[in-house]
């Protein structure tokens, strides 16, 4: 009944607004339906923490450890952008930017992206998660097309176009997997695509299949993820784009991507027993990590900024994953968390001081500290929590991972550190006269909602400085899980 709710509520959500969410009521009722949503996903946990796994609906879904704490992560963040989004959709629609036609699709399609990607977390059929892959893309390419400038379509083409052609390549990966299981699940019916029955059985799969499937399934996946040299429509997608979707596509989209590219590397490897996914995985993301910190040198949009910054970010979840181990993977799982939580809060930021000053460019926003102390150190505290400052959680996440490369891959250390300073640098040293700059902005006509970004970074503080025994505990037995024992 949890999981029904938890995957209905945002389906019935997004047709309600498809037909009234251009109402003045709308932006509440997207905020109550991501409750509602929430509030299922909070029972789903709460049952699988007492009770151990769920499998239901014939054994199409399946909820462990490592898929729950990403399903309570996307419910809290779609949440709290709804929240933002609230005075932020206002702001726009009164500026002109939005029909009431594009408010309700903006609401519609909000919801189905979060429905979409709690199908993609929650399925345990590798079939049906690559077509709920394909329905966030699609749902998606209309919300950063939402302003229908030439910018915007160029964008969203970009991100239909190479998406597309990643998701394409990762239908032949699972299609290989397929062939690979199905002379030892075939017989019976469509288990040979079922997570839970390809597990059991991965060491007994043909190895040669499956580690040309993984090369499709990285190269398809590792698109979504935003991986170098896969990223390109990344930064397009989130500067064009409303700010709310870009808080969701860096904070959750690039999360689920990340998780079926892991679920794969799981049975890889447990049929190659060899370390091929891995070292393919710590390749692409250290070459993620390298070339976004050089690139942020070059930008003077904030949200292409912030974008570079996401595909620095997920390079470092994927060489974590890569690297493996008990160690890696909590660290690597608790990057996931403190990113998703410190990214979106600097984007809610971003898109009131963008309002504030009228732009999107860097030289244009100016002593944010001045006019709204508020929005201003939000935007300072989330990116020097970005940047990895203690004692903020990432700072806590990076530390783990970088002494687990010092230990196992010494040869990667210093890499990882020169790319850490540049990015540390471009960063800050671009946002710092933005906030304590000479004022440039104007006042808006709706107070900013920032509730969201205090509560994100308070949460990004408490995981540095302390996780919760529960929480704890949960990412050792996710871990522990992505480590197949």
């Amino acid at each position: 009944m949890d999981l029904l709710l938890l995957l209905s509520a945002p389906l019935i959500g997004a047709a309600i607004l498809g037909v009234w969410g251009a109402r003045r009521w709308a932006p509440d009722g997207n905020v109550i339906f991501s409750l509602a949503t929430f509030g299922a996903a909070c029972a789903v946990t709460v049952r699988v923490v007492k009770y151990g796994n769920i499998l239901i609906a014939r054994e199409q879904f399946f909820i462990d450890p490592f898929n729950v704490f990403l399903v309570a992560l996307t419910t809290f963040v779609g949440l709290t952008t709804s929240l933002f989004s609230r005075p932020y959709m206002r702001i726009e629609a009164e500026h002109g930017r939005l029909s009431p036609a594009r408010l309700r699709l903006y609401h519609s399609m909000y919801q189905l992206f979060i429905w979409s990607m709690l199908v993609a977390l929650t399925t345990n059929n590798l079939g049906l998660m690559w077509v709920a892959m394909e329905a966030a893309t699609l749902s998606t390419v209309l919300l950063v097309t939402l302003y229908r400038t030439p910018a915007s379509l160029e964008a969203g083409w970009k991100y239909f176009i190479l998406c597309g052609v990643g998701i394409a390549q990762a239908l032949f990966g699972t299609m290989l997997v397929y062939f690979a299981a199905e002379k030892l699940l075939g017989s019976e019916g469509v288990t040979a695509l079922l997570w839970t029955h390809l597990d059991v059985v991965k060491r007994q799969l043909e190895p040669n299949v499956l580690s040309l499937a993984f090369v499709f399934l990285l190269a398809g996946y590792g698109t979504k993820v935003g991986l170098v040299p896969l990223h390109n429509w990344l930064p397009d997608a989130h500067a064009e784009g409303p700010t709310p979707i870009s808080a969701v596509l860096s904070g959750l989209l690039l999360n689920v991507a990340m998780y079926a590219v892991v679920r794969c590397k799981v049975l890889v490897e447990g049929s190659l027993q060899s370390s091929l996914p891995s070292n393919m995985l710590m390749s692409f993301g250290l070459s993620s990590v390298v070339v976004a910190a050089f690139l942020l040198w070059r930008q003077r949009d904030i949200k292409r900024l912030f974008a570079y910054s996401s595909i620095e970010h997920m390079g470092i979840i994927a060489f974590a994953f890569g690297m493996g181990g008990p160690v890696a993977n909590f660290a690597a799982l608790l990057h996931m968390t403190v990113h998703s939580l410190t990214k979106s809060a600097i984007f809610f930021t971003v898109g009131h001081a963008s309002q504030k000053a009228g732009s999107q460019l860097i030289e244009d926003i100016r002593g944010l500290i001045t006019l709204s102390p508020t929005i201003g150190w939000g935007l300072m505290l989330g990116t020097l929590a970005i940047l990895g400052m203690p004692p903020f959680g990432v700072f806590a996440s990076e530390f783990l991972i970088l002494t687990t490369a010092m230990k196992d891959h010494a040869w990667a250390t210093p890499i990882l550190l020169l790319a850490l300073g540049v990015a540390f640098a471009a960063v800050f040293g671009k946002v710092q006269p933005m906030v304590f700059g000479e004022t440039s902005a104007r006042r808006l006509p709706h107070p900013p909602a920032l509730l969201p970004v205090f509560a994100h970074l308070g949460l990004v503080l408490m995981l540095g400085v302390y996780i919760p025994p529960y929480l704890a505990n949960w990412y050792r037995e996710a871990a522990r899980f992505i480590g197949g024992q």
